[in-house]
Parts: structure tokens; sequence; C-alpha cells
């Protein structure tokens, strides 16, 4: 079992910056992935980007060259640094984890609300 809690989110204007945070508790194993994926309100939940163990991340095209994902492995966190944010950015962000790929474990969810 693995327990996800994030924090960071919260009211910025578009073209501002903000970070996330995710610690992980539990089983490391399953924490091999960890990622951050999106849900607006009327829209399904959407990959922002994943990172593995071993530092291979992925982003979705909407946010490569805005947004940064890393880790630390000593501390089991990852975070998400996201810069030049714009409104269509604006959703409720989950931290996900698991063995061989995300979406095994997800945090209770962190709100973005970028105004323009």
């Amino acid at each position: 079992q693995v327990q996800l809690v994030e924090s960071g989110g919260g009211l910025v204007q578009a073209g501002g910056s903000l970070g996330l945070t995710c610690a992980a508790s539990g089983s490391i194993f399953s924490t091999n992935v960890m990622g951050w994926c999106r849900q607006a309100p009327g829209n399904k939940r959407e990959l922002v980007a994943s990172i593995t163990r071993g530092g291979t991340t992925n982003y979705s095209d909407s946010v490569k060259g805005r947004f940064t994902i890393s880790r630390d492995n000593a501390k089991n966190m990852v975070y998400l640094q996201m810069n030049n944010l714009k409104p269509e950015d604006t959703a409720v962000y989950y931290c996900t984890s698991g063995l061989t790929a995300i979406g095994e474990y997800w945090g209770q969810g962190t709100q973005v609300t970028v105004s323009s």
C-alpha cells in the first residue's frame, strides 16, 4: 500500500508559476514510477508528467517546455514545477504512482486555478 499526499496548489495569474509536491509513504516498490495527472470539470483525467526511479521523464504535449517533473528517491517525493501557467491548466492535480506505471495509487488531489 502507498499513501500519496499532495501540497502546493493554489490560485495564480496567467504567466505565473506554482510548484506541487507529493509525499509518498508505504511500499517503496509501488513508487517506482510516479507522476501527475489532472482533471478539469467536465474533462477526463489526463497525464501531465511521469518520472521513473531512474529519472526517465514523460510529458504531455500540452505542458512540454513549461512544466518540469522531478523526484527525490531518498525522501520518496515527487515534484512538479509549473511555469508560464495558462487558464487551461486549471484543474485538480493528482499525484499517482505504481510499480511499472502510474495509476495504481492516487492522492486526494490539489486544486490549481489560473486566472486570465
